[in-house]
């Protein structure tokens, strides 16, 4: 639409742009706590069942889940609940001690975790389609607030159950308000600095990575560490409500009048005294055309009614799966090397950092496309090397992993601005739930790889390292969107699609 153009003019920094990617990206600080919260919070300290003798010589048994009931026959039996001892040393108190999480309900644990994962995976499901109907700033508020309370609830849980439902429902908030305030950042954003603001937020994630530990370091008990790192939300809460609402989606929810006051908010803002305000008629010709109204009922399936359409939702969708598939079988499987969980914590964000500084120059100078393809491949090939270095060199197979992970971790950066530019309008955050639910499926589905190893020790490796370099090539066969305007239609994506041949083909002959 020719509107789109009143942004391009504007600097990043200037007054709006500086303040609108400030206080959307600042709760993006603390998604990476939230989302990694439980490797302290479900921390399992050093443990024993406390026995009915007391006996200074008597040893425990070797299953430490079980106690002995006659020293004569050496007979023991199951420990039960509330009988375990925990050296709360190193953590005052964590879920497992709460609620002795250990031996025959050791799989508890996993079970909270997955719940909010499962958590996670509903809320890109849902938000994505309810912000494309309702628009995207009334739903980010709502899934910060949804964060705050569902957290703050989490820390007072009395009984475990309790506790996961409060987990479940802070992954919903937290997945949404993160694909929303990323589509929302891009909706206001001049094109020629869309890659540096999306990597610039991507960063954001990371430096969350970085945070946790340090916080979890101070605070030991996960009942304040669960309110210290949910808290904050309210307070994005209150500061979000700044924040406009997408100019581009209210003008195809024929909302144009508020998308009148909204770009002449901005141009307030910035101190465009002497510019032309933006008036009604301006408008119509960018509501007169034949798309269905953003109020009616948009659902995943039209991602796949039209051919282009649904070629991009397939592509995109294997990007995200794979990006994510390899990206937490890394994370899992860091602890064979015994390191420090908070020193492992750090080195991964701060392997991810430069990684996302190179890719915002390859995003802006050689295409998205070519840059997620990129980084798929290459953390592909690093994890296939690993598999000739010798066990007994941890050092270098640390290396692979964090260098791989750090890769994985960038193209999802890439991936969210490439996918956020090539959906049109009315289908950009149903889009982007739609791909952040594969991204979260192949999360879910990375553990049950991992137990291959039964088969073949050599096999998950195999199956990390193929996937990736399978799933970065179909991205190739895309349109770039490299200096593109975003497409307001889904007729709009379909004469792209048909163009794009021949728009290549000129520039061939030129």
């Amino acid at each position: 639409m020719a509107l789109k153009d009143l942004l391009e003019k504007e600097s990043l920094f200037s007054p709006f742009q500086s303040l609108l990617v400030s206080i959307l990206s600042v709760p993006l600080l603390f998604v990476a706590t939230q989302n990694l919260m439980q490797i302290f919070t479900a921390a399992v300290p050093p443990h024993h069942c406390q026995s009915n003798f007391t006996w200074e010589h008597l040893s425990e048994p070797k299953d430490s889940c079980k106690r002995y009931i006659s020293l004569l026959t050496n007979e023991t039996e199951p420990c039960n609940s509330g009988d375990w001892k925990y050296d709360l040393t190193t953590y005052t108190s964590t879920i497992i001690s709460e609620w002795d999480l250990v031996c025959e309900r050791e799989w508890m644990k996993e079970l909270a975790q997955s719940i909010y994962m499962a958590g996670v995976l509903a809320g890109a499901m849902v938000y994505g389609s309810l912000a494309d109907r309702f628009g995207r700033r009334v739903i980010i508020l709502c899934c910060l607030l949804q964060t705050a309370l569902m957290g703050t609830g989490a820390a007072f849980a009395p009984y475990f159950s309790i506790y996961c439902f409060f987990r479940f429902m802070t992954g919903m908030g937290i997945c949404g308000f993160t694909i929303n305030d990323l589509g929302l950042t891009m909706e206001w954003t001049p094109l020629r600095y869309r890659p540096t603001v999306s990597v610039f937020q991507g960063t954001c994630l990371t430096v969350g990575q970085i945070i946790l530990p340090g916080v979890a370091y101070v605070i030991r008990d996960w009942h304040w560490l669960q309110l210290a790192l949910s808290v904050p939300y309210f307070f994005f809460f209150i500061l979000v409500c700044w924040v406009p609402e997408s100019f581009l989606w209210l003008v195809i929810a024929n909302r144009s009048q508020q998308a009148v006051h909204n770009l002449n908010r901005v141009a307030r803002i910035n101190g465009d005294k002497d510019g032309i305000p933006v008036t009604l008629e301006m408008l119509k010709g960018e509501t007169n055309n034949n798309s269905p109204a953003l109020t009616s009922r948009i659902t995943p399936i039209d991602l796949f009614r039209t051919p282009a359409m649904r070629t991009m939702t397939i592509f995109l969708s294997m990007t995200w799966f794979s990006s994510s598939f390899c990206f937490f079988a890394l994370a899992m499987d860091i602890q064979k090397f015994g390191t420090s969980i908070y020193l492992v914590q750090v080195v991964f964000g701060c392997v991810e950092l430069p990684l996302r500084v190179l890719s915002t120059l390859m995003s802006a100078y050689v295409g998205r496309r070519f840059a997620i393809s990129i980084f798929l491949i290459v953390p592909g090939i690093l994890i296939l090397c690993s598999l000739a270095v010798p066990k007994d060199l941890l050092l270098l197979q640390l290396f692979l992993t964090v260098l791989s992970k750090g890769f994985l971790g960038s193209s999802i950066v890439c991936a969210y601005l490439y996918t956020t530019e090539l959906f049109p309008t009315v289908l950009r955050q149903t889009g982007i739930g739609f791909t952040n639910m594969m991204m979260r499926l192949g999360a879910v589905i990375a553990p049950l790889v991992m137990m291959t190893k039964a088969y073949a020790p050599f096999l998950p490796l195999v199956i990390f390292g193929t996937v990736p370099i399978v799933c970065g090539l179909p991205i190739l066969w895309l349109p770039e969107t490299l200096n593109s305007s975003l497409l307001d239609t889904v007729d709009e994506v379909e004469a792209r699609s048909t163009d794009a041949p021949i728009q290549a083909w000129r520039r061939n002959v030129g």
